[in-house]
Protein backbone atom coordinates (compact mmCIF):
# COMPACT_ATOMS: atom_id res chain seq x y z
CA UNK A 1 0.00 0.00 0.00
CA UNK A 2 1.53 3.37 -0.97
CA UNK A 3 2.15 5.69 1.97
CA UNK A 4 1.03 9.31 1.63
CA UNK A 5 3.70 11.80 2.68
CA UNK A 6 3.38 13.18 6.20
CA UNK A 7 2.94 16.94 5.91
CA UNK A 8 2.32 19.97 8.08
CA UNK A 9 -0.58 21.88 6.54
CA UNK A 10 -0.96 24.95 8.76
CA UNK A 11 1.55 27.17 10.58
CA UNK A 12 0.72 28.33 14.07
CA UNK A 13 -1.92 27.08 16.49
CA UNK A 14 -5.40 26.62 15.01
CA UNK A 15 -8.26 27.98 17.13
CA UNK A 16 -11.57 26.11 17.24
CA UNK A 17 -13.06 27.79 14.18
CA UNK A 18 -9.92 27.17 12.15
CA UNK A 19 -9.65 23.61 13.45
CA UNK A 20 -13.13 22.68 12.25
CA UNK A 21 -12.48 24.35 8.90
CA UNK A 22 -9.21 22.42 8.58
CA UNK A 23 -10.90 19.07 9.19
CA UNK A 24 -11.97 19.11 5.53
CA UNK A 25 -9.59 21.37 3.63
CA UNK A 26 -10.60 19.49 0.49
CA UNK A 27 -14.36 20.05 0.66
CA UNK A 28 -14.43 21.62 -2.82
CA UNK A 29 -12.62 18.75 -4.53
CA UNK A 30 -14.21 17.45 -7.72
CA UNK A 31 -16.51 14.42 -7.28
CA UNK A 32 -16.10 14.08 -3.52
CA UNK A 33 -16.62 10.59 -2.05
CA UNK A 34 -16.94 9.03 -5.53
CA UNK A 35 -13.38 7.71 -5.47
CA UNK A 36 -10.76 6.84 -2.86
CA UNK A 37 -10.11 10.21 -1.23
CA UNK A 38 -7.91 8.78 1.52
CA UNK A 39 -4.62 9.99 -0.03
CA UNK A 40 -5.86 13.61 0.19
CA UNK A 41 -6.13 13.41 3.97
CA UNK A 42 -3.71 10.76 5.13
CA UNK A 43 -0.63 12.24 6.80
CA UNK A 44 -1.96 15.81 7.13
CA UNK A 45 -1.35 17.41 10.54
CA UNK A 46 -1.49 20.76 12.29
CA UNK A 47 -1.24 22.19 15.79
CA UNK A 48 -4.28 22.95 17.94
CA UNK A 49 -4.76 24.48 21.39
CA UNK A 50 -5.21 22.56 24.64
CA UNK A 51 -8.84 23.68 24.91
CA UNK A 52 -9.60 22.34 21.41
CA UNK A 53 -7.83 19.04 22.21
CA UNK A 54 -9.84 18.57 25.40
CA UNK A 55 -13.06 19.53 23.63
CA UNK A 56 -12.53 16.85 20.99
CA UNK A 57 -11.87 14.10 23.55
CA UNK A 58 -15.29 14.85 25.05
CA UNK A 59 -17.25 14.99 21.75
CA UNK A 60 -17.60 11.21 21.45
CA UNK A 61 -16.04 8.32 23.32
CA UNK A 62 -12.71 7.78 21.53
CA UNK A 63 -12.20 4.70 19.38
CA UNK A 64 -9.06 4.09 21.43
CA UNK A 65 -6.73 5.96 23.76
CA UNK A 66 -2.99 5.47 24.13
CA UNK A 67 -0.42 7.49 26.06
CA UNK A 68 -0.40 10.95 24.47
CA UNK A 69 -2.96 10.18 21.75
CA UNK A 70 -6.53 9.16 21.01
CA UNK A 71 -8.46 8.33 17.84
CA UNK A 72 -11.92 9.57 16.87
CA UNK A 73 -14.63 6.94 16.58
CA UNK A 74 -16.05 8.43 13.36
CA UNK A 75 -14.07 7.72 10.20
CA UNK A 76 -13.62 10.38 7.53
CA UNK A 77 -13.20 7.97 4.64
CA UNK A 78 -12.35 4.27 4.46
CA UNK A 79 -9.89 3.70 7.35
CA UNK A 80 -8.90 7.36 7.74
CA UNK A 81 -9.78 9.03 11.02
CA UNK A 82 -8.62 11.89 13.22
CA UNK A 83 -5.93 11.18 15.76
CA UNK A 84 -5.25 13.80 18.42
CA UNK A 85 -1.88 14.09 20.12
CA UNK A 86 -0.70 15.69 23.34
CA UNK A 87 3.10 15.78 23.12
CA UNK A 88 5.89 17.21 25.23
CA UNK A 89 8.28 19.03 22.91
CA UNK A 90 11.19 21.02 24.32
CA UNK A 91 9.59 20.86 27.80
CA UNK A 92 6.29 22.30 26.52
CA UNK A 93 3.06 20.31 26.27
CA UNK A 94 1.56 20.90 22.81
CA UNK A 95 -1.45 19.43 21.01
CA UNK A 96 -1.90 18.34 17.40
CA UNK A 97 -4.45 16.83 15.02
CA UNK A 98 -3.57 14.45 12.22
CA UNK A 99 -5.23 12.01 9.83
CA UNK A 100 -4.12 8.39 10.00
CA UNK A 101 -5.01 5.23 8.11
CA UNK A 102 -5.75 2.86 10.98
CA UNK A 103 -5.50 -0.13 8.64
CA UNK A 104 -1.75 0.53 8.48
CA UNK A 105 -0.04 -0.84 11.55
CA UNK A 106 1.92 1.75 13.51
CA UNK A 107 0.76 4.75 11.49
CA UNK A 108 -0.29 6.89 14.51
CA UNK A 109 3.14 6.32 16.04
CA UNK A 110 4.87 7.26 12.78
CA UNK A 111 2.84 10.46 12.58
CA UNK A 112 3.62 11.25 16.22
CA UNK A 113 7.35 10.76 15.63
CA UNK A 114 7.25 12.95 12.49
CA UNK A 115 5.50 15.75 14.40
CA UNK A 116 8.06 15.60 17.21
CA UNK A 117 10.94 15.63 14.72
CA UNK A 118 9.48 18.56 12.77
CA UNK A 119 8.64 20.64 15.83
CA UNK A 120 11.93 19.95 17.66
CA UNK A 121 14.01 21.83 15.10
CA UNK A 122 16.12 24.54 16.74
CA UNK A 123 15.21 27.24 14.20
CA UNK A 124 11.81 28.02 12.74
CA UNK A 125 11.68 27.37 9.01
CA UNK A 126 9.26 26.36 6.28
CA UNK A 127 9.77 24.29 3.17
CA UNK A 128 8.17 25.42 -0.09
CA UNK A 129 5.61 22.62 0.31
CA UNK A 130 4.69 23.87 3.79
CA UNK A 131 4.30 27.41 2.46
CA UNK A 132 1.94 26.20 -0.28
CA UNK A 133 -0.07 24.09 2.18
CA UNK A 134 -0.42 27.06 4.54
CA UNK A 135 -1.63 29.25 1.67
CA UNK A 136 -4.21 26.61 0.74
CA UNK A 137 -5.32 26.12 4.36
CA UNK A 138 -5.67 29.82 5.14
CA UNK A 139 -7.35 30.92 1.88
CA UNK A 140 -11.13 31.33 2.03
CA UNK A 141 -13.17 28.87 -0.05
CA UNK A 142 -14.29 31.70 -2.35
CA UNK A 143 -10.68 32.33 -3.35
CA UNK A 144 -9.46 28.79 -3.90
CA UNK A 145 -10.71 25.76 -5.80
CA UNK A 146 -9.78 23.17 -8.39
CA UNK A 147 -8.85 23.68 -12.02
CA UNK A 148 -11.87 23.25 -14.31
CA UNK A 149 -12.64 23.60 -18.05
CA UNK A 150 -10.74 26.90 -18.19
CA UNK A 151 -7.47 25.01 -17.74
CA UNK A 152 -5.71 22.53 -20.03
CA UNK A 153 -6.91 18.95 -19.59
CA UNK A 154 -3.73 17.81 -17.84
CA UNK A 155 -4.16 20.52 -15.18
CA UNK A 156 -7.82 19.90 -14.39
CA UNK A 157 -8.47 18.87 -10.82
CA UNK A 158 -5.29 20.51 -9.51
CA UNK A 159 -5.58 23.10 -6.73
CA UNK A 160 -5.87 26.76 -7.74
CA UNK A 161 -5.84 30.05 -5.79
CA UNK A 162 -6.97 33.51 -6.78
CA UNK A 163 -4.31 36.05 -7.62
CA UNK A 164 -4.91 39.80 -7.79
CA UNK A 165 -2.69 41.09 -10.56
CA UNK A 166 -3.96 44.66 -10.36
CA UNK A 167 -6.92 46.62 -9.10
CA UNK A 168 -10.07 44.68 -10.05
CA UNK A 169 -7.95 42.25 -12.10
CA UNK A 170 -8.26 38.78 -10.60
CA UNK A 171 -7.39 35.40 -11.96
CA UNK A 172 -6.81 31.88 -10.66
CA UNK A 173 -3.42 30.21 -10.81
CA UNK A 174 -2.28 26.67 -10.06
CA UNK A 175 -1.09 26.52 -6.46
CA UNK A 176 1.97 24.49 -7.41
CA UNK A 177 3.00 27.05 -10.06
CA UNK A 178 3.13 30.10 -7.79
CA UNK A 179 6.43 31.92 -8.06
CA UNK A 180 8.46 32.63 -4.91
CA UNK A 181 7.30 36.26 -5.06
CA UNK A 182 3.64 35.19 -5.33
CA UNK A 183 4.09 32.76 -2.43
CA UNK A 184 5.59 35.53 -0.32
CA UNK A 185 2.72 37.91 -1.14
CA UNK A 186 0.10 35.34 -0.12
CA UNK A 187 1.76 34.45 3.20
CA UNK A 188 1.13 36.48 6.36
CA UNK A 189 3.98 38.86 7.12
CA UNK A 190 5.33 36.87 10.08
CA UNK A 191 5.87 33.82 7.83
CA UNK A 192 7.35 35.51 4.75
CA UNK A 193 10.96 35.66 5.85
CA UNK A 194 11.46 32.31 7.54
CA UNK A 195 14.39 30.35 6.12
CA UNK A 196 13.67 27.58 3.62
CA UNK A 197 15.85 24.91 5.17
CA UNK A 198 17.64 24.13 8.39
CA UNK A 199 21.18 22.84 8.73
CA UNK A 200 21.26 19.39 10.31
Amino acid sequence: MPVSPIRKVYQGVADRRTMFRMFDRHAQRPNPWQADDSALFRGEWFEIGHVEHDYMVDVLPPLWMRPGMFAMREFLTDNITSVFFSLKIDDHLRCFHGYCDLAVRGEPERLRDAIIERESRPVRAMTREERLEHIWSSTHDDYRGYADWRFPLVQRGQRIVMMCAAWQARDFKLLGQLTEEEVSVKLPVHLRYLPDTIAA
